[in-house]
Parts: structure tokens; sequence; C-alpha cells
């Protein structure tokens, strides 16, 4: 749901992140980039609005809505990432990473499409 809510807002460079064999901290982490802090903003409330609605899920902490430069958001078996360009190349989540199996979200597709959601 939070990835379609993503697709929904143009959010680019989808990445998901199976974290479960590397990490304790959640079993996904999604990161995706928005071209604005109005349209990050747009991404974040979006996937809010859609986990609220579709699975009844509010998150459990919320980091970086001052600014809306990177918007942590805690689901806790999910963590979703949402950043501008700059911050997202600075922390490079993906490198830090790097061990877990990931898939690349195709702007043009939906979560349906991605694999290792499936498994």
């Amino acid at each position: 749901m939070a990835v379609d809510a993503i697709l929904e807002k143009k959010g680019r460079s989808i990445e998901v992140l199976d974290v479960r064999g590397v990490s304790g901290v959640a079993d996904f982490f999604v990161i995706t980039t928005g071209e604005s802090e109005l349209q990050v903003k747009a991404i974040v409330a979006n996937i809010r609005a859609s986990l609220k609605e579709n699975a009844g899920e509010g998150p459990w902490h919320v980091e970086g809505k001052e600014h809306y430069n990177w918007v942590l958001m805690d689901y806790v078996d999910l963590v979703v990432h949402v950043f501008l360009a700059e911050q997202r190349e600075y922390y490079g989540l993906e490198r830090l990473w790097g061990d877990a199996p990931h898939a690349t979200v195709d702007e043009m597709g939906s979560a349906a499409d991605v694999k290792i959601l499936k498994d």
C-alpha cells in the first residue's frame, strides 16, 4: 500500500529493501525521492491516508515533518523514507543496507510487480 501511495504522488526512484535478515529494526524499508518539499509532504500525506484507510494503521513514529527534506515514517514492520534527492544521496541508505535483498519499483508499475513483497 505504501508503494502504491508513493506512485500515486509520482515519487521517484522507489526502492524496497527486505531487511528481515540483516536488521531487527523492521521487515521492510521503502525509500523514495520527491522533487520538492511540497511533493515530499504530499507523498507522506498520501502514505499516511492510504495505510489508515486500507489497513487501519497509523505510523508509530514520524520524523522530519519540520522541513520535509527527509521524512521517516515508522510503521514498526515497515519504515518508509521519503527524501529530497540531495539528502538521499548524502545519507545513502541503500549503501548502508547493501546486504539486504532489494527491488526497484518501476515508476509506471505497482506494488504488485515487486517480487520481494510477494515472498
